[in-house]
């Protein structure tokens, strides 16, 4: 353990170039099953996801192999390149028994959660990170007490008949104070019969709180513990996880995060992160991204309609692994949080760009917040913090996105005051340019030529193809004023090849083109009316 230990600390100053000087059985690599069903195998797999938080406390140890309809699609890819780059081998393990054979010197202990109460689960969760202990069902706790493991807590029968707000009452009242203040995991998503907690290991690994409270203001109590709880997190510490699809809305998940300047990092299934926190960048590593033309470049647009696609959800969800990629001039949102949070996993996919992936920093601070909600006294500090992280990730474009009205209105509002974007204006001085929205917006500006640009379209991976190049046309027929500058959001599902198949329906004045060069031609002849929003 001390050789961990040591290991671990040389690690984090540099001090040696890779993480394969760990010994050969270092390294543990296991499959996980698809059924994430409470009478299927969420129990193992709950028992396994808590294990590896333990197992990697101290050093990146077991590494997890999700299906290919995991959300995230690169636990496969990510581990080649750990094998091919890092020179790290891995030994396999088939089952819980192997697992735990081969990692129970690692925990303290076990707690017991109820099948009957889904929550106490995501209670026992937050017990384990501070127990250092495996989470089980009555059924595996001869499974851990094979291992001589000492019961630490047991929640059978004591949340019968109880709401979520009780429950999560009881945790807080219980935990709280011992739990970390800078990461907060919201094992949301899936509701019912069925779980997904892929990012429990990291926030075993955080001794973080665990809960899916609602954000929803109707729910009044549980709104009002929610609120308690992220008022009582440092400011700009980390939501990790996500909503609970059946209590409330992302936009009022988001928005009461950024009401406390809180930033959101989903999803509640973002995989092995207790592992990937832990593998650093290779030895003099920089990132570069694929700039088309230098910042200072002055490029004059002609009469034509110009069109730049950014693709949403993070890199590890949707196009980013399927076929067509590098085919046409496309811009992904980073994951800036990764350069910390996961440096080699980010570094992982730098490496794998093509001439034509061109990264974009996003969403609207470093980490996913709503500027709007924000309070004015933290946005100039959320600001500069999302400035660092593009700096060091080689970005000149910053995405924003609020949709703090998302439920409050008739119509989605996507569209910033002007005091909102003079704090991304003032606050990244080098940025050559932003982009704003999800849905079509009407905020438009230019300041030295720097150009602040709403979506025009939303590419819907639900939206027949003939139908949406006719929509493009239409478009093009409404904005008639020549160059036309049309920007294009693909929701994460719409891969590349289905974007062509689309661009290809379109008229030959209609030209592709990378980011930046859209960016810095839009900057030279706006053809769009400056505009805010009136709030």
């Amino acid at each position: 353990m001390k050789k961990q230990i040591a290991l671990a600390v040389l690690l984090a100053l540099g001090l040696i170039g890779s993480v394969a000087a760990q010994s050969k059985a270092a390294y543990y690599v296991m499959p996980l099953s698809d059924n994430w069903e409470i009478e299927g195998d969420l129990p193992v797999n709950a028992l396994l996801i808590s294990l590896q938080g333990v197992a990697n406390l101290e050093a990146p140890t077991l590494y997890f192999l999700y299906s290919r309809k995991w959300d995230f699609k690169f636990s496969q890819p990510l581990l080649d390149y750990y094998r091919d780059s890092r020179a790290m081998e891995f030994q396999p393990l088939e089952n819980v028994e192997q697992a735990l054979e081969a990692l129970a010197s690692h925990v303290k202990g076990y707690v017991v959660w109820d099948p009957a109460v889904r929550t106490s689960l995501i209670v026992a969760l937050t017990a384990a990170g501070l127990h250092e202990s495996i989470v089980v069902t009555p059924e595996l706790i001869p499974l851990a007490e094979k291992y001589d493991l000492p019961l630490k807590e047991d929640l059978r029968g004591r949340f019968d008949g109880q709401s979520d707000v009780e429950i999560f009452t009881w945790a807080y009242d219980r935990y709280w104070d011992k739990c970390s203040k800078d990461y907060l995991v919201y094992l949301g998503g899936e509701h019912g019969q069925v779980m997904k907690p892929g990012i429990a290991d990291f926030g075993i690994h955080k001794k973080a709180f665990f809960t899916d409270l609602s954000t929803n203001p109707v729910d009044t109590l549980e709104y009002r513990l929610a609120r308690r709880l992220f008022r009582e997190m440092k400011p700009l510490s980390m939501v990790m996880g996500w909503h609970s699809y059946k209590k409330d809305l992302e936009a009022q998940h988001v928005t009461l995060a950024s009401n406390y300047a809180l930033r959101v990092e989903g999803l509640h299934t973002l995989p092995n992160m207790s592992f990937n926190h832990q593998i650093p960048l290779s030895p003099g590593y920089v990132f570069k991204n694929n700039h088309t033309i230098d910042p200072d470049a002055v490029v004059i647009p002609e009469d034509k309609v110009y069109m730049a696609c950014i693709q949403t959800d993070c890199l590890g969800l949707g196009a980013w692994t399927e076929p067509g990629r590098g085919d046409i001039p496309y811009a992904w949102e980073v994951t800036m949080n990764w350069v910390w949070l996961a440096p080699a996993m980010l570094q992982f996919f730098y490496d794998m760009a093509t001439p034509n992936d061109y990264f974009i920093g996003s969403l609207s601070g470093p980490g996913y917040m709503y500027p709007k909600a924000i309070p004015l006294e933290y946005l100039p500090d959320v600001v500069e913090k999302a400035y660092e992280l593009m700096k060091k990730l080689d970005l000149r474009v910053f995405e924003i996105m609020d949709h703090t009205d998302y439920w409050q209105s008739d119509g989605v509002n996507d569209d910033l005051p002007r005091e909102v974007v003079d704090a991304y204006y003032e606050g990244m001085p080098d940025a050559i340019g932003f982009a704003n929205g999800y849905r079509p917006g009407h905020t438009f500006a230019v300041r030295d030529g720097k150009p602040f640009v709403s979506y025009d379209y939303y590419l819907s991976e639900k939206r027949d193809e003939e139908q949406a190049a006719a929509d493009l046309i239409e478009l093009a027929n409404l904005n008639h004023n020549r160059p036309y500058f049309m920007l294009i959001h693909v929701r994460q599902w719409s891969d590349i090849e289905r974007v062509k198949r689309v661009l290809a329906r379109v008229p030959q004045d209609f030209e592709l083109v990378p980011l930046d060069i859209f960016l810095k031609m839009a900057g030279q002849k706006p053809t769009f009316m400056e505009r805010y929003d009136k709030q």
